[in-house]
Order: C-alpha cells, then sequence, then structure tokens
C-alpha cells in the first residue's frame, strides 16, 4: 500500500512540535492528529473542530495528500478586540 509523508504541528503552553508521520493514502486530518498523539507535549487534547492545513482550516474528515502539515489549532484565551480595548486604553 502507498503511503504519504505529512506532519502534524501543535503549538501551545504545554510546548511545541511537529511530529512526521507516513500514513496510508486515504488519512484524513483528524486520523493523522490521532497517529501523532504520543508524539506531542503531554495535556494536548485535539478538538475536532480546531484543525487546519498550512494556516486554512480544514475538517476532519479531509483526506490528506503528500507534504500536508496538519496543524492542530487550540481556543483562544482572550477574544482579540477585547486584546484591542486593552492595549488602546494603556
Amino acid at each position: 500500500m502507498a503511503e504519504l509523508a505529512v506532519e502534524v504541528a501543535y503549538a501551545g503552553p504545554e510546548g511545541q512540535a511537529v511530529v512526521a508521520l507516513a500514513v496510508p493514502v486515504g488519512t484524513t486530518a483528524w486520523e493523522a492528529v490521532q497517529l501523532a498523539l504520543p508524539g506531542l507535549p503531554g495535556g494536548v487534547e485535539p478538538n475536532r473542530e480546531r484543525l487546519g492545513v498550512f494556516g486554512k482550516k480544514v475538517e476532519a474528515g479531509r483526506v490528506l495528500e503528500a507534504g500536508d502539515r496538519v496543524e492542530i489549532y487550540r481556543a483562544l484565551t482572550l477574544d482579540p478586540m477585547e486584546a484591542r480595548r486593552r492595549r488602546a486604553a494603556r
């Protein structure tokens, strides 16, 4: 069976990691994240709704292509508009 080379990336307060994987053709973004979990920092809890490929949000069921980098996004800690208001108030 043919395999594709992909990466799964995460950056957050727990740490950052890029896990290189060789996955079968037809693997989805969510399946790649599940395969990469052992290589990610402890405490990372991926969410099916917060995935992207090269900075563009994708569905968990998106079939990967060779060279794709799946990115695991985390929840915002502060609303961007609130952060702007705080900066403007200073």
